[in-house]
């Protein structure tokens, strides 16, 4: 089997899992702040951002960087001269500290010292979606 190709699908497949997490969280964190009077909603809320975050996104997340810094490792470190690449790295971190963000609106809700609007998650839940097309056309495209 090609290695290559297996590191790539593993990728891919993390990517997604990750893609996932951080397009549903701010949507769960948005009930959250809206049922925020209403003790049993909010305890729901609590374990499924819990779970979510914790057991799919930050796994994800560490996945999809193990396998895509393998995939450099395997087409050769001087990827890194290319543009695209550099682009597409620093979206990446950008898409990483934006979850560790999420980690932190996590922890806030959960202790009751949130000040973020509903409306305030619904912003930035377009984040990761307007992050994953710059770097869907840069990968594919590899246009610089």
């Amino acid at each position: 089997m090609n290695s290559y190709l297996l590191f790539k699908s593993l990728h891919l497949i993390a990517v997604v899992s990750w893609m996932a997490g951080l397009l549903y969280l701010p949507r769960i964190f948005v009930y959250h702040v809206e049922n925020k009077e209403k003790k049993e909603a909010t305890d729901i809320f609590e374990v499924m951002e819990k779970k979510l975050f914790y057991y799919i996104m930050r796994p994800a997340m560490i996945f999809t960087w193990i396998f895509g810094l393998t995939l450099i490792y395997l087409n050769g470190i001087e990827i890194f001269s290319q543009l695209w690449m550099q682009l597409k790295i620093v979206l990446v971190i950008l898409l990483s500290a934006y979850n560790d963000y999420l980690g932190k609106c996590l922890l806030s809700l959960k202790n009751n010292s949130n000040v973020r609007s509903a409306k305030f998650f619904r912003i930035i839940n377009e984040i990761p979606t307007v992050m994953l097309i710059f770097i869907v056309f840069l990968v594919i495209f590899k246009p610089i």
